[in-house]
């Protein structure tokens, strides 16, 4: 299987799109003026301890301070794990300490970043643990045999007074032992530059900022399937061949620069796809649909079988609607990186075997998934509830803002409802004030159904005030806001 990896530049952004079998399987977007914060490294200070939460507030010289806990303080752990229930936080920081610190979570909305005093510097096949001498190697390597040959083969390379640690990635499976050296050495020469910079600057800088997302394009996305990285900049494609000469030489022969006349995200269909994304309702081939509806608790997925009429019986109709749907979803939860609680309505299936096998079907689409999730079985009404790691932002957190004309509620009062609250507060006015003339300010569309529908109200009403009662149409206005002026 094929994959290939397509690199949108421009000056304001980089946008990164995964295609596998012809259709887009992840979308990575970084804008110039708000790039992720995960991996950077800072020098920061302790602005507020607050023993009752065994957390902190550390300032690291953004608008909101970051937030510490006590379990992510790594002088507080132990191998046992119990090191970190002896020792309370208001003991280990005090206000104005500085501290090295890493952000291990962006933030999220009204959350501040998560940070971790553990500090790990990503490399393409390793990671460096600069405070623990412990070397771990990634679970996705299952092979017993395969895991001792690879931690026997780093441990040979690391010199007598590494007081280090790694962890070994599945890219270093295949890894020789010059690229594993190089790796090491690139790893131990920044974190000695991070210290240096530690020492000279005060609290809070930034010490160490993460790979861009070009970058972290032939680090991290680059595997054995991948067939080409298109880029379409020709500045940033020869910078990126400088860093694939040095950093990882064996993706330096699938660089390409595009130089089509169509734009990169064009010609393989991207832009349709982000805007797919971004709607609520999902097509699916068979005539069916996905209702994705993401609120700040959860995200819900509903599937639906819409015109799917196919196959010998209802039944049959509804396990092929929901198998289908088990790999829409998969994909739909990479494209728009969701994550939090995810609750998955398939349509109700009595055939114990077809949950099964829906299920498992479920878990061979999300195998390509490198976020950590964890799915759950069919619950007694019929739900699947899984979870999904939230490292950053969602694609319509990214690109999308609450509607300013529902406030974010997806829906607006009617006309109608509108008018009778006009019609409540005018009178509300009358009884208090005493003006010669009430006149309504309101959109095009309240106006015009007082003027038709609602005529009969609003006279009912001015003969009750025994006031004039005069309409004016505000056309920025949107449907549900208006304006009483006492005359």
């Amino acid at each position: 299987m094929s994959e290939d990896i397509l690199v949108n530049i421009t000056p304001q952004e980089t946008r990164v799109a995964l295609i596998f079998q012809g259709a887009v399987q992840e979308l990575h977007i970084e804008r110039t003026l708000s790039r992720g914060l995960a991996g950077n490294i800072y020098l920061g200070k302790v602005v507020r301890v607050l023993p009752g939460m065994q957390s902190a507030f550390i300032d690291i010289g953004l608008e909101r301070a970051a937030f510490l806990h006590v379990a992510d303080i790594w002088e507080t752990r132990a191998h046992d794990g119990q090191a970190a229930q002896q020792t309370p936080i208001e003991k280990l920081l005090f206000d104005g300490q500085s501290l090295t610190v890493q952000v291990v979570k962006d933030p999220i909305g009204t959350k501040g970043a998560r940070l971790s005093t553990q500090i790990s510097i990503a490399g393409r096949m390793l990671v460096y643990l600069p405070q623990d001498r412990h070397i771990g190697i990634s679970q996705r390597i299952e092979n017993e045999a395969e895991r001792e040959l690879l931690k026997d083969k780093v441990q040979k390379l690391l010199p007598p007074e590494e007081k280090g640690g790694f962890i070994i990635r599945t890219m270093a499976e295949d890894a020789s032992e010059a690229d594993l050296q190089m790796d090491i050495e690139y790893l131990r020469k920044t974190w000695s530059s991070i210290t240096q910079l530690a020492k000279s600057k005060p609290a809070p800088t930034l010490l160490h900022q993460d790979l861009s997302l070009a970058q972290r394009v032939l680090r991290d996305f680059v595997n054995d399937e991948t067939t080409t990285i298109q880029v379409d900049s020709r500045e940033n494609f020869q910078k990126l061949q400088e860093f694939a000469a040095s950093y990882t030489p064996s993706v330096t022969a699938r660089l390409m620069h595009y130089t089509g006349e169509r734009p990169l995200f064009d010609l393989y269909g991207v832009e349709e796809e982000i805007q797919e994304a971004l709607s609520r309702r999902v097509p699916l081939k068979s005539g069916g649909y996905l209702i994705v509806d993401q609120t700040e608790a959860m995200t819900t997925i509903d599937v639906n079988t819409g015109s799917f009429v196919n196959g010998r019986n209802f039944d049959d109709t509804i396990f092929k609607t929901n198998l289908e749907a088990a790999h829409a979803i998969a994909r739909q939860l990479r494209l728009r990186n969701l994550g939090g609680i995810i609750i998955l309505d398939f349509i109700d299936m009595e055939n114990s075997e077809h949950k099964s096998a829906v299920l498992a079907e479920l878990h061979k689409a999300l195998l390509r998934d490198r976020t950590k999730k964890s799915v759950s079985e069919f619950s007694a009404l019929g739900l699947v509830e899984m979870t999904r790691k939230r490292t950053r932002e969602s694609l319509a957190h990214i690109l999308c803002e609450p509607c300013p004309a529902c406030n974010g509620k997806g829906q607006v009062k009617t006309a109608r409802t509108i008018c009778y609250e006009i019609l409540r507060e005018v009178l509300r006015e009358a009884k208090q004030f005493n003006p010669r003339e009430f006149r309504i300010l309101a959109s095009q569309v309240v106006v015009d159904m007082f003027l038709e529908e609602e005529s009969q109200h609003l006279a009912m009403l001015g003969d009750f005030i025994r006031k004039p009662i005069s309409l004016q149409v505000e056309t920025v206005y949107p449907q549900e806001q208006y304006d009483i002026i006492l005359m």
